[in-house]
């Protein structure tokens, strides 16, 4: 069971609610220790004063502010704490605006707020129900660990979310960081249009647990190649830029693959047409198989076992995340260095194995 990160109510007109605070993600990234290159011994951060060379205990630290070089206005922690009295207990809900009219661009990180207890769950789904049926989000400010923080109040299907947000001067103006933006697109044009189709036709419901993090599965098998004192080889690099005058065509070809299903092979900069990691599969040619054929997405997932046929769609419609995830479970040797086109013929010849 999570532990609370933070607790108090929420402030709607004269309604009060208690409330709970959880972290609504956890961080998949692998870790790793700094040792020092040739040995496996830790390299470890100290607090030092910088005039003396002496280490400085943790009680002894205060926060400091620059206000001329070398002067500092000195800080305690009780003093922030003294200036916001009660704040940190209340999360304050100014006013209810449309999900969409909050740029995505402000959202930060996302909490789960339940009820402080039993006698508090009917006005905490009353709350919910409301945002839910009215499809409205809820805008608030609260302190925690003396940072006052602007945020959205937003209606899950089972509880209250609460995400962080960037306050208006935190958030960048493309038109002054970006060192050039193009012109507008003239509406009507005919790009335009076939860009349209391309989006309509790749529009898809999304499905979160459908992707993975293939660059977390690549670390990972790059530690036990490291471990087994397996070769290790690069990954290919990314596609090379889509020549403008060649846009047109580019997207009518787009367009006629997301239709069909087919595989489209892409140019990439960095890499080479024929190569392959050490201990992968022999490139060959596949036969027996055409791109479009298959079931429906329903029948994705099907087969039991290692290396058993799947039903569902073929293997030339998947995405290159699809592909990698059969390939894990299957066992592929190499994967993690393989380019799409790679493990299509890895799981072809592991299909036709079995």
């Amino acid at each position: 069971m999570a532990r609370p990160v933070w607790s108090g109510v929420i402030t709607f007109g004269l309604v009060t609610v208690p409330v709970r605070m959880y972290a609504a993600t956890e961080d998949h990234t692998t870790h790793f220790h700094q040792l020092q290159r040739g040995t496996n011994d830790r390299v470890r951060n100290k607090r030092i004063n910088e005039r003396t060379g002496k280490r400085v205990e943790y009680d002894d630290i205060v926060k400091g502010y620059e206000i001329a070089e070398g002067e500092y206005v000195t800080v305690e922690p009780e003093e922030l704490a003294e200036i916001a009295p009660g704040k940190s207990q209340v999360i304050d809900v100014s006013g209810f605006v449309e999900a969409a009219e909050i740029d995505p661009v402000h959202y930060v990180r996302a909490y789960y707020l339940s009820p402080s207890g039993d006698q508090y769950g009917k006005p905490y789904e009353l709350l919910r129900a409301a945002l839910a049926e009215s499809e409205k989000t809820g805008i608030a400010t609260f302190v925690m660990h003396s940072k006052e923080y602007l945020v959205a109040l937003r209606a899950g299907e089972e509880a209250l979310t609460l995400h962080t947000l960037h306050w208006a001067d935190e958030v960048r103006d493309p038109r002054e960081e970006l060192p050039e933006l193009p012109s507008r697109v003239r509406s009507g044009s005919k790009e335009l249009k076939t860009a349209q189709q391309l989006v309509e036709s790749m529009s898809i419901p999304f499905r979160p647990e459908e992707y993975t993090d293939t660059y977390e599965d690549r670390v990972r098998a790059l530690i036990e190649a490291k471990a087994n004192g397996e070769e290790v080889t690069p990954a290919e690099g990314p596609p090379e830029a889509t020549n403008v005058v060649d846009l047109s065509e580019a997207l009518n070809r787009s367009i006629e693959r997301a239709r069909s299903g087919r595989p489209e092979p892409r140019r990439r900069s960095g890499s080479k047409a024929g190569s392959r990691s050490k201990g992968g599969p022999e490139p060959r040619r596949r036969s027996g198989s055409k791109a479009g054929s298959g079931a429906g997405p329903e029948g994705r997932g099907a087969g039991k076992g290692r290396g058993a046929p799947r039903k569902g769609p073929a293997l030339a419609e998947l995405s290159k995340d699809e592909l990698y995830r059969r390939a894990t479970e299957q066992g592929v040797k190499g994967r993690s260095r393989m380019s799409r086109e790679q493990l299509l013929e890895a799981l072809d010849g592991a299909r036709e194995a079995a």
